[in-house]
């Protein structure tokens, strides 16, 4: 991706370009720069997710290497979300202030300096101040890559592209188990042990995609709702350029009844009016969500253990199912643009519930890795219905803030998930906890079709 700019300003029928610059980037027909920009900005989901699911794996394999209890297992998962935490509310706050593209890279630098000295960690108080501080560059790493390409793609394929990054991101979600089944396996790689290279990739890969991000654009919704039109034209009018030349031909004119003008929102704005209803519906859903999503992704080489099978087993057996991410997210792509959001968030929330209580109380082992792949398939169709869907809920002014303070509640959900669904794991067994997160998710079904708005196929200042 190249800094798109253009010394010519535009106007069309008299009206300034700074207020059209959304429509202006709506109408055009995706090309060769609207994939390459997924691609980079998508690929940062990897990272993320990566890091995610690679919790799970690390409280597996130090369980057993450091003979940690209970509470101390519990924390190695918990002190990487607890920093996401930390690291959605502020970063996510902090893009709608001073831009898109200095957040990703502010972001991307502080998680892959100090995964890399998480690496290294010499004990487990240090291991878990260092997750903390990864996983605060890291927070809004999500709430960014949603917030960019919504704001950048035409909607015409704004779902489908996220849906596309997305993908490329699960594929993060087994390379962590299989990695971490072989490094583990292997205890020990060059003199150093095998769960500190799965730190390592992840901060090599992270410092790798930094350099290439350096050449992204600002975001030109950003630039109006800031006053800064003239920068937002310069950068529609090196985009529009582009893709004509790429499409071989003209582009689309401008509808008049799109140029619906955006402006700063304070962010107060997030409780008053219509504004109130979708936030709260959103706060709601992020809570909710997280017991049935991350709860399987990060527990679920420790339910394995519980369930018999040994460490190396166990992470076999979460990679298999965690197979269904990547596939998950590409079936929901001929979905995603079809179906209307709301429909499609619930279908999935559904699917979720009833392979979760499948794979609860699954004993055998094609059955645990059976139910434990359709589960992760529903997933995902889930998870990229929902990350599209919350951009398109609040205006450009809001968008970072508001999807991160949300985002930020289930990381806050995360933290306190492993201590209490390691305790009810332990006392009632799998099945309890699987039929917890079931009834979780289906209250989450009836916030969104109570409290959501519709969204499919509209342009996001319309909504």
């Amino acid at each position: 991706m190249t800094d798109t700019t253009s010394s010519t300003p535009e106007r069309r029928g008299g009206t300034p370009v700074g207020g059209r610059a959304a429509a202006r980037l709506d109408r055009l027909p995706p090309t060769r720069w609207h994939r390459r920009l997924t691609l980079v900005v998508g690929i940062g989901a990897f990272f993320d997710l990566y890091e995610i699911f690679l919790g799970g794996v690390l409280a597996a394999a130090l369980a057993e290497r450091w003979h940690l209890g209970h509470t101390a297992t519990s924390w190695v998962i918990a002190s990487g979300f607890l920093g996401m935490f930390v690291g959605a509310n502020v970063l996510s706050v902090l893009a709608d202030r001073f831009g898109r593209r200095r957040m990703f890279l502010v972001n991307l630098a502080g998680y892959a300096f100090f995964s890399l000295l998480c690496a290294a960690a010499p004990n487990l108080t240090w291991l878990l101040v260092l997750r903390f501080l990864s996983g605060l560059g890291l927070g809004a790493e999500l709430v960014l890559v949603d917030t960019c390409l919504a704001e950048f793609l035409p909607r015409a394929v704004r779902g489908r592209y996220i849906a596309w990054a997305y993908t490329l991101g699960f594929v993060g979600v087994p390379v962590a188990a299989l990695l971490g089944a072989r490094l583990v396996a292997a205890h020990q790689l060059f003199g150093i042990e095998g769960w500190r290279w799965l730190l390592v990739a992840g901060a090599v890969g992270a410092a790798f995609l930094q350099v290439m991000r350096r050449r992204l654009p600002e975001s030109p919704r950003w630039l109006t709702v800031q006053g800064r039109e003239a920068e937002a034209d310069r950068i529609v009018a090196g985009i529009e350029e582009r893709v004509a030349r790429e499409s071989g031909g003209s582009l689309p004119s401008v509808p008049e009844t799109e140029t619906v003008p955006e402006r700063k929102v304070p962010l107060a704005e997030m409780f008053r009016g219509e504004q109130r209803r979708r936030t709260l519906m959103w706060w709601i859903f992020q809570v909710l969500q997280t017991i049935g999503y991350y709860g399987f992704a990060s527990l679920a080489p420790v339910v394995l253990t519980a369930k018999g099978h040994t460490v190396t087993d166990s992470l076999l057996y979460a990679a298999l199912s965690f197979c269904g991410y990547p596939l998950g997210s590409a079936l929901s792509l001929p979905l995603i643009d079809r179906i209307e959001r709301r429909t499609l968030i619930i279908a999935s929330a559904l699917g979720i519930a009833a392979c979760g209580l499948a794979f609860g109380f699954a004993t055998a082992t094609w059955a645990v890795v059976t139910f434990g792949f359709l589960l992760t398939v529903c997933s995902n169709v889930f998870s990229n219905a929902f990350h599209v869907y919350q951009t398109e809920i609040f205006p450009t002014g809001l968008r970072s803030s508001a999807i991160g303070i949300a985002y930020s509640l289930s990381r806050l959900t995360s933290v306190a998930l492993p201590f209490v669904a390691l305790t009810v794991l332990t006392s009632l067994g799998a099945a309890a906890v699987f039929a917890g997160s079931a009834l979780l998710m289906l209250l989450l079904c009836v916030d969104v079709a109570l409290l959501g708005p519709r969204s499919t196929g509209r342009s996001l200042e319309r909504i």
